[in-house]
């Protein structure tokens, strides 16, 4: 994912902002005293992640040997084109008990029809992701980065009156307005938490302004990106930190997935942040076996 990508990430303040005042009183009313893990990568393909799959696992296999190592992906796929009932039956077939899908809204709602008169499309989505059965997470929707507040009349025609399907979503809104303007982030943020929905935090190196950390419902979910630099570790070990507060405070749901501008070490990654992870919180996530050993 190449969204927010710099020329220079060693010139880029990663530091993460405090919690939006709002947050401490979603994840004082959760109250949940665990919290469920879920990390993983976008893409599952070899040519994707390379240097993560044995010489052995072919091509067919890659999916049910991803699934071995990570408990859920970001079903970017979904986006792209409508999938029926036999490839949703595979993919929920296809991997190891307990692991999820988080599978993204079709382009066709957000970017071309961007939410107007979406009802049947909706409904076309919602009839097919309920295949994966147990093995669905949360899915999302990722706003165009030129789609902002002059569109409010169909986000809230589409959160109160269109997606009434059951299934808890997420939401990603690009525009800088969404979320620099106080008057249009407070409408946006009061709005995604009376209807139950939660709100994306996207961490990549050119739109800083994405980390506006107001979570509207008691889970947290983080599209991460990393700038293939050094600096990539540290910023996990702060997200770490962050997480663990969040735990104690009540966070009831954590979905961490791990891109890269260029996707080589997202499992190197991955696993770096679960092993540090595990350590600060007690958690026993499975650590990813990558062809290469993560920083200690």
């Amino acid at each position: 994912m190449k969204f927010g990508q710099v020329e220079d990430p060693s010139r880029v303040d990663f530091t993460i902002p405090p919690d939006h005042p709002d947050t401490k009183r979603i994840l004082a009313k959760s109250k949940a005293k665990d919290m469920a893990i879920y990390v993983g990568c976008a893409k599952w393909n070899s040519k994707d992640l390379k240097g993560f799959y044995p010489k052995e696992v072919k091509a067919k296999d890659e999916l049910h040997y991803y699934s071995t190592q990570f408990n859920c992906i970001e079903l970017n796929a979904t986006f792209y084109k409508r999938y029926w009932e036999s490839t949703y039956t595979a993919w929920r077939e296809g991997v190891v008990d307990g692991f999820k899908y988080f599978p993204k809204f079709n382009q066709g709602v957000t970017h071309y029809s961007r939410l107007k008169d979406v009802e049947e499309k909706c409904e076309q989505f919602a009839e097919n992701i309920v295949f994966l059965k147990e093995k669905l997470g949360m899915p999302f929707l990722q706003m165009h980065d030129n789609f902002g507040p002059g569109g409010w009349d169909r986000v809230q025609d589409f959160f109160t009156n269109v997606w009434k399907y059951g299934i808890p979503i997420a939401a990603e809104f690009r525009k800088t307005e969404w979320h620099t303007d106080p008057d249009v982030a407070s409408q946006l943020y009061n709005l995604l938490e009376s209807q139950g929905v939660t709100n994306i935090l996207v961490d990549t190196a050119g739109r800083r302004d994405l980390m506006h950390m107001r979570l509207t419902t008691d889970a947290a979910f983080i599209r991460w990106v990393g700038a293939n630099h050094p600096t990539d570790y540290p910023r996990l070990d702060e997200w770490v930190a962050r997480i663990a507060k969040w735990k104690k405070a009540g966070l009831r749901n954590l979905y961490f997935f791990v891109h890269q501008n260029v996707e080589v070490e997202s499992p190197l990654l991955s696993a770096y942040f679960i092993s540090k992870l595990n350590k600060k919180i007690g958690t026993k996530l499975h650590v990813p076996r990558t062809l290469k050993d993560p920083p200690a």
